[in-house]
């Protein structure tokens, strides 16, 4: 079978809800408190999985507990092939911090699982691929690219800030040709004037426009622009990770055929329903769950 195959970040993620962000030197009771594995990559495969697809996760590890601990929860997940590499040295690792409203403030130690290294993109099998997503949070990003390309493999990429600190050029060797880019509030602010523009000048085919509490459009190659909106009626507890969310139910909706109207629609009522749990990874919900929720 044919996978699709996510390279990039893994971490484990303490996240805490609080009543207020803490001044300088304040101590902050806070109400609730999750950890688990997360990673804007890893997200996305998880979310994917869910959905219904076929994912393989090549991802990097270090040597430290926290790396074989996440190692376990993944190697548990369905319809999940983990091809890891290990490193010496220790996982990425978050704090996050949930306002009253949802929305979050993140603290990361990239370790050494922010990116897979040079020898690990080279190593990784793709003979059994049928398309590739990333987020090129390490500058083995390009060769991994190059590879799907010459293997004639199609790509996406998630524009997160950081990956382009020094400007969305530095990424147009990724970027050029790629199938479906995902781009949020934030990224979009940093490429600046029009992104949908921008992008298309670099090569890029399709692009996921996240709108946060808005929903989401999707501006395709050909002109044409779709929008969805969220689910109403829902209360918002937690956003972490409901863009990696959206990400991964949109790319298992290309993968299994579904029209893209559909595509679109139940991506974004998918990072909805995450929303309104605590915790990213074990707030995506299944495609059974889905189907229920639609039926509301």
């Amino acid at each position: 079978m044919a996978h699709y195959l996510f390279v990039g970040d893994v971490s484990l993620d303490l996240s805490l809800q609080a009543p207020h962000m803490p001044a300088p030197d304040e101590k902050v009771h806070c109400t609730a408190s999750t950890e688990g594995m997360g990673g804007v990559v890893t997200n996305t495969a998880v979310a994917f999985s869910r959905a219904g697809g076929s994912a393989a996760l090549g991802i990097q590890l270090g040597t430290d507990l926290a790396s074989s601990q996440v190692r376990g929860e993944l190697e548990a997940v369905l319809r999940l092939d983990l091809r890891p590499a290990v490193v010496p040295g220790g996982l990425c690792r978050v704090v996050t911090m949930i306002e009253p409203h949802g929305e979050k403030r993140l603290l990361l130690y990239p370790g050494v699982s922010i990116y897979p290294d040079a020898a690990a993109v080279a190593a990784l099998r793709l003979d059994d691929i049928a398309h590739l997503h990333t987020a090129c949070f390490g500058p083995a990003a390009e060769a991994l690219v190059s590879r799907a390309r010459q293997a004639g493999i199609s790509w996406s990429i998630d524009l997160e800030p950081a990956s382009f600190s020094g400007g969305i050029a530095t990424l147009a060797p990724v970027l050029d040709g790629a199938r479906v880019v995902f781009v949020n509030d934030r990224a979009a602010d940093a490429i600046g004037g029009d992104p949908i523009a921008r992008l298309r000048d670099l090569g890029v085919g399709d692009v996921v426009r996240t709108r946060g509490p808005l929903g989401a459009e999707l501006h395709r190659e050909t002109g044409e622009v779709l929008y969805a909106p969220p689910p109403k009626g829902l209360v918002i507890v937690d956003t972490t990770g409901a863009g990696d969310c959206l990400a991964g139910w949109f790319l298992a909706g290309i993968a299994a055929g579904w029209r893209i109207d559909t595509v679109l629609a139940r991506a974004v009522r998918a990072a909805s329903i995450a929303c309104t749990r605590v915790g990213a990874q074990t707030a995506y919900p299944t495609l059974s769950e889905l189907e229920l929720h639609e039926k509301d």
